[in-house]
């Protein structure tokens, strides 16, 4: 259906500079090799077989909330194209398909029993991955919040949580006995902060307490299903929660510029891992968030139910930032009473979302984690870059920015394996070009180019890059 046959090999030879070759080709033999995509942004469909509407549908339809008016309304036709894109994985030579459920085709307003046509989708989709030799992994939440959770509350709201791990099993209960991986949340640091706080994404509220209330809640939900899905589970299975995160660098040794990384690193990474590993806050972050007048919503049992056992931390990473506790005329303090924190740049090349690329920032995050969170297996569940792809006549993308990108980032994640980290695997983001949120279909963050107006799915440079990559290792 309107895919292009993967080449055999690339118009345009790519070669990765000779110290990221020889460290790719230390990474593990049995390393798992994948890609990930998400509900939302590829499925369309949003009408039909049950599907009610999520807090993507709404945000979609406010004047300015997404570049060119775009929405998810048709995206690139998963839903109905999804035999043919399990195929083009399967040609790719990856082992690993990372996809969301949309909580709103499974369980249509977020209450109630299973919705049979669309749970069906994915009971389908699992069964032609595993026809196909592909590890299906699935992540139980994406963004998508059910429209009316969000007009009870949303995410602030602790009975959300409820509903989390109410629809948590009703996927699990159809899926278990063929899945071995369970992600149950994508970056909640998103979900709060850009959803919550900032107003940029779904569903566009500017609320600092309710985010942060957002970010408990988000987590007990995690605790919740993680539990019930542990206690349900007639065999060995992998639970685990995906997060955002990155390196923070201070500017200076100053004692400003140390105290601005410190916060930027406490509501960015640990705010979320010392919860989930050690069953507490930060102690620094709570403090820093009472300046604020902002308190974390903590009932007893909270934390020992959100720091229930996982078996694996799905680490997001796209860029790392350099922080400075001075403002431009030299204060520490804002008008606000509150300390200084702003981002400087690092001078490094910039990918089509004005984010620099940061390698080392990869590796010095994950070997932190490592030594900071010990005995907790690592997979990169997403890393990849938007460049703004120029196709030949026919269609095919020399997209060596992008190709380069995942070299770099590659020899990143095998230099944290050689300094200690336990990291099993890596899902390239993503699949396919698709709706990228707040910017619409502007910026393309596919190994396989999309055309919006045929639906015709074209795998670029970065794609036989993967390809080859993966192939090589486990013919090791």
């Amino acid at each position: 259906m309107n895919t292009t046959a993967v080449p055999t090999t690339s118009p345009v030879a790519f070669t990765a500079p000779a110290a990221e070759q020889e460290l790719i080709s230390s990474l593990p033999s049995d390393f798992r090799w994948g890609v990930a995509t998400s509900a939302y942004q590829i499925e369309g469909a949003v009408d039909v077989d049950g599907r009610t509407p999520s807090i993507w549908d709404t945000f979609c339809r406010v004047p300015g909330a997404i570049d060119n008016g775009d929405h998810g309304d048709v995206a690139c036709e998963h839903y109905t194209r999804m035999p043919a894109d399990v195929a083009l994985i399967k040609e790719l030579g990856l082992d690993t398909y990372r996809f969301s459920v949309s909580w709103s085709r499974v369980q249509p307003h977020g209450t109630g029993p299973v919705n049979p046509a669309g749970i069906g989708f994915y009971d389908r989709l699992v069964d032609e991955l595993l026809a196909q030799g592909i590890d299906p992994w699935v992540t139980l939440y994406h963004w998508d919040l059910p429209q009316e959770l969000e007009d009870a509350g949303g995410w602030p709201a602790r009975d959300t949580a409820y509903k989390f791990a109410d629809y948590s099993m009703l996927v699990f209960d159809a899926l278990s006995d063929r899945v071995n991986t369970w992600t149950t949340l994508n970056e909640p640091w998103c979900s709060a902060m850009l959803g919550y706080a900032y107003g940029v994404h779904a569903p566009g509220r500017k609320e600092y307490p309710a985010a942060v209330a957002a970010v408990h809640h988000l987590l007990l939900g995690h605790g919740l299903a993680t539990e019930r899905m542990r206690e349900a589970a007639t065999r060995p299975i992998d639970i685990g929660i995906t997060l955002n995160a990155a390196t923070a660098y201070p500017a200076s040794d100053a004692e400003p510029d140390l105290e601005a990384a410190r916060r930027a690193d406490g509501m960015g990474a640990r705010i979320y891992l010392d919860p989930l590993v050690h069953g507490r806050y930060p102690a620094d972050v709570i403090a820093d968030l009472a300046l604020e007048g902002v308190e974390i919503p903590v009932r007893d049992g909270d934390l020992a139910t959100i720091s229930a056992p996982i078996d694996v931390l799905g680490i997001n990473y796209y860029f790392s930032q350099k922080f400075t506790g001075y403002d431009e005329q030299g204060r520490t303090v804002g008008d606000d009473g509150l300390p200084i924190s702003r981002t400087l740049p690092l001078n490094r090349p910039r990918t089509a979302m004005d984010w620099e690329i940061v390698p080392e920032g990869f590796t010095d995050l994950l070997v932190r984690i490592s030594k900071d969170y010990p005995g907790l297996p690592m997979v990169i569940t997403e890393n990849g870059s938007a460049y703004d792809d120029v196709p030949d006549e026919t269609g095919y993308v020399v997209d060596e920015g992008r190709t380069s990108y995942f070299a770099s980032h590659l020899a990143a994640v095998a230099s944290a394996i050689n300094q200690g980290a336990d990291i099993r695997g890596y899902l390239a983001w993503s699949l396919l070009d698709n709706f990228e949120w707040a910017y619409g279909y502007d910026k393309r963050f596919g190994i396989v180019r999309v055309d919006y107006e045929t639906q015709t799915r074209i795998p670029k440079q970065s794609a036989l890059y993967l390809r080859d990559v993966a192939i090589q290792h486990r013919s090791r």
